[in-house]
């Protein structure tokens, strides 16, 4: 297991979450979600912390299943099948099953579950692609 690729998978996740949340759907999900840009500086630093702890656990996993798989086949797009594999059978249906429970909106569930697809997928091409 290579540490190093866990790592940079779980930082460009948590950049992609930057622009996710900022850039791309920013206006939306606090629209949703009703957190305003002051209270989400409240406990910022700690939520990050987790948040990467947590990406970095995700990657690690990830990391695992594409190295069920022989070197020659561990490419950017089969890390990114993974990614995308694994997002779609556990992370969709989680997330899916609290917002049900908890009556969020349609499209604070595509927000959200668009971003874990899409960071799943980065992390699986990123260490796919390394080989480190």
């Amino acid at each position: 297991m290579a540490y190093l690729e866990v790592l940079i998978a779980a930082v460009a996740a948590f950049l992609l979450g930057f622009a996710w949340y900022t850039v791309l759907f920013g206006k939306a999900w606090q629209a949703e979600t009703g957190i305003t840009a002051e209270s989400a500086k409240s406990g910022a630093a700690m939520t990050h912390s987790l948040a990467f702890v947590m990406m970095a656990v995700l990657a690690y996993g990830l990391n695992m299943m594409i190295g069920f798989h022989e070197p020659a086949e561990q490419t950017l797009t089969h890390g990114a099948f993974h990614g995308v594999q694994l997002a779609g059978i556990f992370g969709l249906p989680a997330v899916a099953i609290n917002y049900l429970y908890q009556q969020k909106s349609l499209k604070l569930f595509l927000i959200d579950g668009g971003y874990l697809v899409a960071f799943m997928a980065l992390m699986g091409a990123v260490m796919g692609g390394l080989h480190l």
